[in-house]
């Protein structure tokens, strides 16, 4: 079912469909999204859905690190800073192409000021990537004001040879299906993934990792 919807919503041709199954990208499940009504083509569409997943493992955020605090009171600012702070690893968990061009990046539009939280360039899609963090699962008002952030965008920062930008939605959790029905009402291209951390690793996992300061040292003693 999931080919089937695949080739319904892109029209993918039987080379298309076959190397979607070669790449087994059931097992690499793409993010819920409404790409393939909002991007300038339906080659742009199938790269913006090849390019994002709808889960990423932010192992780099040791909310341990952070402080003693229950996981649900780490908020997205937190995270945020987090992902600043390791920018590099947060690209590269991210995919290719990416470049970071701000945090809390100001926009401004008849004198309403809005700040996206983080603000990425993929050079593969050509096209700006901003992204949202939210600390709870994910809620219907998250589309709208992401939409705000990609109008401004789109109208204030976008150059004309680029495309138009990307809004991604990472949150704690979400309902697949409900999110790819809500989404679809939308005419900016957005896509919605959520996030784990290293806190909600299972115990049994953990205990087979290496220590955080243990492996860096590792990493230094390689290193010289």
């Amino acid at each position: 079912m999931f080919y089937i919807r695949l080739c319904a919503a892109q029209h993918l041709s039987k080379t298309a469909l076959q190397n979607a199954i070669a790449k087994d990208e059931y097992k690499n499940k793409p993010l819920p999204n409404n790409f393939s009504t909002t991007m300038p083509t339906p080659t742009m569409a199938r790269r913006a859905v090849e390019m994002f997943k709808d889960e990423y493992l932010l192992d780099f955020i040791n909310v341990e690190e952070i402080g003693e605090r229950d996981i649900a009171d780490i908020d997205e600012r937190v995270v945020e800073q987090e992902i600043i702070h390791n920018v590099k690893n947060f690209i590269m968990t991210f995919g290719k192409d990416f470049t970071f061009v701000g945090n809390q990046y100001h926009l401004e539009a008849y004198g309403v000021e809005q700040f996206p939280d983080l603000l990425f360039f993929n050079r593969a899609l050509n096209c700006l990537v901003c992204v949202e963090l939210k600390k709870g699962e994910f809620k219907p008002a998250y589309l709208g004001q992401l939409t705000a952030y990609l109008r401004i965008l789109d109208d204030t920062v976008k150059k004309d040879h680029e495309n138009p930008t990307i809004g991604i939605i990472l949150c704690r959790d979400y309902n697949k299906d409900f999110v790819q029905y809500i989404i679809q009402d939308y005419n900016k291209p957005m896509g919605v993934a959520k996030y784990t951390t290293l806190a909600d690793m299972p115990d049994e996992l953990k205990n087979v990792l290496p220590d955080m300061q243990e492996l860096r040292n590792k990493f230094m003693e390689s290193s010289e």
